[in-house]
């Protein structure tokens, strides 16, 4: 697929792909005779993978040091897993965080829905 394939399937920027490329965060890319990037299924893999990963708020450097560590081998199997459930653990804390301000959200339109409500009421109509 080209850039702008990928691009379009997966809503990622092309300059964005080509910056994951170049701190390593993609692993290397093929071009083809032409010099224009060729993803395979692969690589299309770790686009999804990367974009799901950013979604959950984790960071590029967290995502730069798995990439390192999948590629030394099956040795950093451990190391993969617990960086993962660090991970996990942080976003786990962000979504009990974001549990808490939804509540408080929901109040505050409760509060001002009430207020509008009681105000609408006072109000009289042009036909009365």
């Amino acid at each position: 697929m080209t850039i702008k394939e990928v691009s379009e399937k997966y809503g990622v920027p092309h300059d964005t792909l080509r910056y994951y490329e170049r701190i390593g965060l993609l692993p290397h890319v093929n071009r083809n005779k032409s010099g224009i990037r060729d993803y395979t299924e692969e690589d299309c893999k770790w686009v999804e993978f990367i974009k799901c990963m950013r979604g959950a708020g984790l960071p590029i450097e967290v995502l730069i040091e798995y990439v390192g560590l999948f590629q030394q081998g099956d040795e950093t199997i451990e190391a993969r897993k617990e960086l993962f459930m660090e991970q996990r653990r942080l976003l786990l804390t962000r979504m009990e965080d974001m549990r808490k301000t939804l509540e408080r959200l929901d109040y505050k339109i409760a509060v001002y829905e009430q207020t509008i409500v009681g105000k609408e009421k006072g109000l009289k109509r042009p036909e009365d």
